[in-house]
């Protein structure tokens, strides 16, 4: 008796490549910004701590708006995919670790880009 072929992985995905494709761009474009406010929070920790200097006191409060953006188009690009839910959580904690979401995205971004051939 022979069993059905497993389906691909694209079409396990939830959207169309071209949807894949945006909510990829969208994901890359959060990462990167999120990085870099992520390291310009490691500087105003140092400059606030270290040196007693609050010249950049807006920075926590920028950084988490711009970490929920992230975790919103990572978790649409994570529905998309179909992603399990240890890679996704794993994702969406990137972008806490200094120069972590850098890495991730480009790594979650050949994977995709493979898979999906978008």
């Amino acid at each position: 008796m022979t069993s059905a072929p497993e389906p691909s992985l694209a079409s396990k995905a939830t959207a169309a490549p071209d949807k894949i494709r945006s909510a990829l761009l969208r994901y890359r474009v959060m990462a990167w910004i999120t990085g870099l406010w992520l390291l310009l929070l490691v500087v105003e920790l140092v400059l606030k701590y270290g040196f007693d200097v609050d010249a950049l006191d807006f920075v926590p409060i920028v950084h988490g708006w711009v970490y929920f953006v992230y975790l919103i188009m990572a978790l649409d690009l994570a529905i998309k995919v179909r992603w399990p839910v240890g890679k996704a959580v794993f994702t969406l904690l990137a972008g806490t670790i200094p120069f972590l979401s850098f890495y991730v995205e480009h790594v979650r971004t050949r994977e995709i880009k493979s898979e999906f051939a978008v």
